[in-house]
């Protein structure tokens, strides 16, 4: 007798048909613990329920949220009213939440929130300890594991953005026991290998996934490190206690690349819209100043220093023809005023008087004889005539009959 064979199909659709005619399935409340959960863009909330012993898989569709008058958290404690279907294509049964409610709180969400408490009392989240992330960096270190999609995408983009930047892993453990050991060792081993930045992170996952970055030791290595700490855990909605020690939050490890490394083409843009920016301030500088040295030449033109100059010129040659005109008009008058002079001078001349017939006569001293009775008889005197010299004796020394007169005056008195 041949068995009969069904399709893979076929059996979901059985096990769905059971599940659905089963009562207790139809409306069931769970109480467990919130993890991976995971708002999706068309409103649907994907999560897990576990508590010590299992774990079940749940959803509840947009439809529905109106179930839920809270915002669903990892590590809520909850109790969820739905019913237990198949999903026949994945062959999988999940819980269908149409009403979810808190039961107190989950225990790794008390641990969270206390020791959030603490840290921040400690001011370990304050906002004046905050550095500020270097714009533009040349090393850049990454604490995280050295597999996994959360380093691939730091490098890619990295590497995308920026091809100049050098990048240092340091692959620590950031899952499970020693993982805050070895993450809290790589932000020492970076700070002392002197990058510029720090990115610290890993990918999505559940609460416990992620408690590396709920614990004190992270939270404190993040807060003393030197370098600037970028801290990207998770996804968009995942917090750690690590996101607020950190000096900058980024919502994904992507993100934190982003944050870092600057876009090298949008540098080189900017370095060009500088240039172009620099040569149009220079230009209108220069024109301005062109404009300011065309102003001062027309007024400079106004005063014209070399017309100045040629009139100062003209002004000396005229002085100068004056001058000379005035010395030109003195010496003719002393000139003329000289002829005069030497015309009186040469009528007094003796050379003139002995050119006329006259004698110039000298004693034998050489003095001139003036008067008769400057000699006497026998005495040798010169005769000096227009053209020559001779030599008499005085034979008589007779006085005019005036003369004698004169000095029989002068001897009554």
């Amino acid at each position: 007798m041949a068995r009969s064979i069904y399709s893979v199909k076929q059996i979901n659709a059985y096990i769905k048909n059971m599940f659905t005619q089963d009562y207790l399935l139809g409306s069931v409340s769970v109480r467990g613990e919130v993890s991976n959960c995971k708002y999706h863009s068309s409103g649907h909330i994907y999560f897990t329920l576990k508590d010590k012993g299992s774990v079940l898989q749940a959803v509840m569709f947009a439809g529905m949220r109106g179930g839920l008058s809270f915002t669903l958290k990892e590590g809520q404690q909850v109790v969820v009213t739905g019913n237990v279907d198949v999903y026949e294509r994945d062959g999988k049964y999940q819980l269908y939440a149409k009403r979810i409610v808190r039961d107190g709180t989950g225990s790794l969400y008390e641990q969270f929130e206390a020791l959030k408490r603490e840290l921040e009392e400690r001011g370990l989240f304050a906002r004046e300890y905050k550095q500020p992330i270097p714009r533009y960096i040349r090393t850049l270190g990454i604490v995280t594991a050295d597999t996994g999609a959360a380093v691939r995408d730091i490098i890619d983009i990295a590497g995308r953005r920026n091809p100049h930047v050098r990048l240092i892993l340091y692959p620590a453990r950031v899952q499970g026991e020693g993982a805050a050991d070895s993450i809290a060792a790589g932000l020492e081993a970076l700070e002392r290998l002197g990058v510029d930045c720090i990115i610290v992170g890993r990918g999505g996952g559940s609460i416990e996934d992620l408690w590396a970055f709920n614990e004190e030791k992270t939270a404190q290595a993040v807060f003393d490190c030197s370098v600037p700490v970028i801290s990207a855990v998770g996804h968009e909605t995942d917090y750690t206690i690590t996101d607020f020690a950190a000096d900058l939050r980024a919502p994904t490890p992507s993100a934190a690349a982003e944050l870092a490394v600057y876009e090298y083409r949008t540098f080189l843009a900017d370095l060009e819209e500088r240039k172009r920016r620099m040569a149009e301030a220079m230009r209108r500088l220069i024109d301005g100043r062109k404009q300011v040295l065309e102003t001062k030449a027309l007024r400079l033109r106004q005063f014209r220093p070399d017309h100045v100059i040629a009139v100062k010129r003209q002004a000396l040659d005229q002085y100068e023809d004056g001058l000379r005109n005035l010395m030109r008009k003195k010496l003719d008058e002393c000139g003329h005023r000289l002829a005069l002079l030497a015309q009186r001078l040469e009528g007094c001349s003796p050379l003139h008087k002995i050119t006329g017939g006259y004698a110039f006569v000298t004693r034998e001293d050489g003095n001139r004889l003036a008067s008769v009775s400057q000699t006497r008889p026998g005495e040798r005197l010169s005769l000096h005539l227009h053209d020559g010299l001779v030599k008499a004796e005085v034979l008589e020394c007779a006085a005019d009959a005036d003369e004698r007169k004169d000095n029989g005056r002068e001897s009554e008195y």
